[in-house]
């Protein structure tokens, strides 16, 4: 199964947050995620770079290869590739998807998603037609973790699960008491930072929000970037591209 299969089969996916105990409090909040339930995880640290990002993502790339769970590394297209990432996320201020696309042709890089943020349909659109293998949509609600961005609503997921083909993910201030909101509005992949990673426990956290994710959703035929293979684009994780 390629990784873009694995990821439209996915619900939950979780997102760092920096651990109290600095660095090596990573590897007990990812290891605590996958066993909760995470379908995928993404590595998201602004304050650490260099052979000190790079020595994490390696050993949490470790926990989740044992788990069979996506890693995505967030930002950093060289520490994905170095360490053998399942892909990389990029924002709006980041390397733009097509151009990190050109990088990973004369590596050899195959089966590697290139995910893009994005906060308007405009954006989303733009992702598409640039190739990017999934997107997120958000923040949707108010979060610390993005403090310079107004909510888009789930009007904007609404928009994007009926006109945008690409698989999408929903992000931003999503926790048990909004959740069923957002699946209503067509989201089908849940990304929580707070609600799973900054929790005390974090595999119940973990398995709680999947459960939720699960019980609340619409049928997959309803839902555009759902697990349906036919939904794919024409992109070169899923095996159609050069």
């Amino acid at each position: 199964m390629t990784v873009i299969d694995r990821f439209i089969a996915a619900r939950l996916y979780a997102i760092t947050c920096p651990p109290k105990d600095g660095p090596s409090g990573y590897d007990a909040m990812v290891r605590a995620a996958c066993e909760g339930g995470a379908d995928v995880v993404q590595f998201r640290d602004k304050l650490i770079a260099g052979r000190e990002r790079y020595a994490a993502a390696a050993r949490l790339l470790k926990i989740c290869r044992e788990s069979g769970v996506l890693f995505i590394v967030n930002d950093a297209l060289e520490v994905a590739m170095a360490v053998g990432a399942d892909g990389v996320h990029l924002g709006q201020d980041d390397l733009p998807v097509a151009e990190a696309r050109k990088l990973l042709h004369p590596m050899g890089v195959k089966n590697f998603l290139i995910g893009a943020s994005t906060h308007s349909l405009e954006q989303a659109l733009e992702a598409e037609k640039q190739g990017a293998d999934y997107i997120g949509i958000g923040p949707v609600f108010a979060t610390p973790t993005k403090p310079t961005y107004n909510p888009v609503g789930v009007e904007l997921v609404r928009d994007v699960a009926s006109r945008v083909k690409t698989p999408h993910v929903a992000i931003g201030g999503i926790d048990a008491s909004n959740v069923a909101e957002v699946l209503a509005a067509g989201a089908w992949r849940i990304a929580v930072v707070r609600a799973v990673c900054g929790a005390d426990d974090i595999a119940a956290a973990a398995k709680n929000m999947k459960e939720a994710i699960i019980s609340m959703s619409s049928p997959p035929s309803a839902v555009i970037g759902g697990p349906s293979l036919s939904t794919i684009h024409g992109s070169p994780a899923s095996g159609r591209g050069g």
